[in-house]
């Protein structure tokens, strides 16, 4: 394409940006001013994307890390073809509008990821380059590639800060995730002002350390940006390109400046600016008919592009049936019936952790799409089902990643291995490191993905390596996080229950909390107890006597205390129901009736007990109840003794209760 087009194309995405900030009197123009000749070289001529069809699995993915220059992709969308009307553009940053202040997945169509904390997006953008990996090595063979697609990303100084990013381009690295190719905004200017009040390093250098192809490069020279974009694709490593722009750039009083950065240029800037730029100053959201006739070229070359795959997909399919099978069974990340069929575990003993490695053991080969790993835990998490090979260099087909100590980082790229489709992802770290992880977490939960957490040594159950490692808060805060399902299993069987909750759930993440110490494995059918199958409800009537005067609810390694207090009530003939409750969350989406059954207002009664923070326990015990956990924090020593000095025993948990009844 010609550079003048190309200069047309990207001052058409100068004006919309100058104009959607200046509309909503809020919002950052200086990325997108200052980016925008980059995007207009990348998505005019690389990004392979079939505007009509945001969902093809072939396609490139283009993220925007620095999504607070939310309107340079919004404008992209809009001229390239995306069902984003300039309506929309004109709303920005308004109630209900598909343009909100920052990029969301599942709100704007052509949107691959929410953005916005910044190193997020580039930590996605490795899982989804991670995927592709993985995923081009088990189903490319011969002339079939029906996986080959690049990941590309625009991140600013911000990004390359925050410690994230240092983590997940630090593991991109290592693998060799060549598909992968950053821009980076290097405009030397951040919110306080220049990047050299805080920021000095050589960001090339530490990236050659890394491991990347590294390249610098005039952002506003178009020969420049193609023909690094060239080398970038060309290379055998990720790839980061240092774009030297001037953010804010057309602006005669604020280009260079942190002024442009998070405000409006205002009304008369505006104007200056525009007419610099050769931009008609009105009508705002002005659209060059040329202009957009070059870009809507993309619709039907995305459309041909898609029907060529799909094409390679029915010829891979005649030619390789049974791997076509499973690539299809990855594209639809699906879960059979057959999967989820695991025979119930024996009465006995048996830590949590272990019963979730056994799962895994049951049910990692009946599903293609399941891609494990951990944050260099594997031993301890028991995260390594029987038949999975490691993902390295040498073995890119395997389905186990070893994240290194990198929690942060792994629940990102898990996050970006999820967006790209084709894997259902699950890693495992310790349950109190989720103060790393919790982040990337809530941006799961807020895009409503699936992406898996074994969490072990939940409590201090875990003994002797002490306070460090003993969660004490951890249950509470992520409870207290919309649309992330925290479920913590008493036993084996409820542990078995956990894992069919968080592979069947499509619409948000999970965490299974599971215990370092053996639990019980009860008889359910000799001890007339309820099946563990009711954990799917979130909480239930584990065992009761007739005509109950209390109520004692408990989640994990707990419940077997409650179950001996109510032992020791029933010799003081005092009735006993015993609710086991491993997701809270779970059980508030219930009916009001069911819910009323299990903790019925006829019994006010009630003693909760949990190895955790007492505070989200007064929702269901009431005013009158009581609770039994921990405000403090834990200490090194034996579980045994740690349980007893903390006063989580049946004696305690029964005195408790006993004052209660009057």
């Amino acid at each position: 394409m010609k550079n003048q087009t190309l200069k047309k194309i990207a001052n058409t995405i100068r004006g919309l940006a100058i104009d959607g900030v200046e509309a909503a009197n809020s919002g950052h123009p200086g990325m997108p001013l200052g980016m925008a000749d980059v995007a207009s070289v990348l998505w005019s001529e690389f990004l392979k994307h079939n505007p009509q069809n945001p969902h093809w699995f072939d396609r490139d993915r283009f993220v925007l890390s620095a999504g607070h220059g939310s309107m340079l992709i919004y404008s992209l969308l809009h001229l390239y073809g995306y069902d984003l009307p300039l309506e929309e553009l004109k709303n920005f940053r308004q109630w209900e509008s598909k343009t909100a202040g920052h990029p969301e997945y599942n709100h704007t169509p052509g949107v691959e990821t929410t953005t916005g904390p910044l190193g997020q997006g580039i930590s996605n953008a490795v899982g989804m380059a991670l995927a592709e990996k993985m995923l081009s090595a088990r189903f490319n063979k011969g002339s079939y590639r029906v996986v080959n697609h690049h990941t590309y990303v625009i991140a600013s100084d911000g990004d390359l800060q925050e410690g994230i990013s240092h983590e997940a381009c630090s593991f991109a690295g290592h693998n060799r995730l060549s598909k992968l190719i950053v821009l980076y905004d290097d405009n030397q200017i951040s919110i306080d002002g220049d990047t050299h009040l805080s920021f000095s390093e050589d960001v090339l250098k530490r990236y050659e350390a890394y491991g990347w192809h590294t390249q610098r490069i005039d952002g506003h020279d178009y020969d420049a940006i193609r023909a690094a974009i060239t080398l970038a694709r060309a290379s055998d490593r990720p790839s980061i390109i240092a774009c030297r722009t001037v953010i804010g750039f057309g602006s005669p009083n604020k280009a260079g400046s942190e002024e442009s950065h998070g405000s409006p240029l205002g009304k008369a800037e505006a104007i200056l600016t525009k007419k610099k730029l050769g931009i008609p100053t009105e009508p705002p959201f002005y659209i060059n008919d040329e202009v957009l006739k070059i870009t809507r070229k993309a619709v039907p070359d995305g459309a041909k592009a898609e029907r060529n795959w799909q094409e390679l997909v029915e010829k891979h399919q005649k030619s390789r049936p049974e791997l076509a099978a499973a690539f299809q069974s990855c594209l639809n990340t699906e879960v059979s019936a057959d999967a989820l069929n695991i025979p119930d575990f024996p009465a006995g003993k048996m830590a949590t952790r272990i019963a979730s490695g056994k799962v895994l053991d049951l049910i990692a080969a009946k599903i293609p799409a399941l891609v494990g790993g951990s944050a260099d835990l594997t031993p301890s998490n028991k995260t390594f089902a029987k038949g999975q090979t490691p993902f390295s260099l040498k073995n890119p087909a395997g389905q186990y990643i070893h994240y290194g100590v990198r929690e942060h980082g792994m629940a990102a790229i898990m996050n970006g291995m999820t967006l790209h489709g084709g894997v259902i992802p699950y890693s495992g770290t310790f349950f109190v490191f989720t103060d790393y992880m919790r982040p990337s977490m809530r941006l799961a939960a807020l895009m409503g993905i699936r992406s898996i957490y074994v969490l072990t040594h939940d409590s201090i159950g875990l003994g002797e390596d002490g306070p460090t490692h003993q969660p004490i808060e951890h249950l509470t805060s992520l409870r207290a996080m919309p649309n992330l399902s925290i479920i913590r299993p008493m036993d084996a069987n409820e542990t078995a229950v956990a894992w069919k909750m968080a592979l069947t759930r499509t619409d948000g993440p999970t965490g299974l909390v599971l215990t370092r110490q053996n639990l019980a494995n009860y008889d359910r059918a000799a001890l007339g107890m309820g099946a563990a199958e009711e954990a799917r409800k979130g909480g239930y009537v584990l065992v009761e006597d007739k005509d109950f005067q209390i109520i004692l609810i408990s989640s994990g390694s707990e419940v077997e205390i409650a179950v001996a207090a109510k032992a020791l009530l029933n010799q003081k003939n005092i009735r006993v129901r015993v609710v086991s409750m491993p997701s809270t969350d779970v059980f508030d989406k219930q009916s009001a009736a069911y819910k009323e059954n299990v903790l019925p207002a006829s019994c006010p009664a009630r003693v909760a007990v949990e190895a955790g923070a007492s505070l989200g326990w007064y929702k269901y015990v009431g005013l009158n109840g009581r609770v039994v956990g921990l405000d403090h924090f834990g200490a090194s020593a034996p579980y045994e003794l740690l349980y007893e000095k903390f006063g989580l025993t049946a004696e305690n948990v029964a005195g408790v209760a006993a004052g209660l009844i009057k």
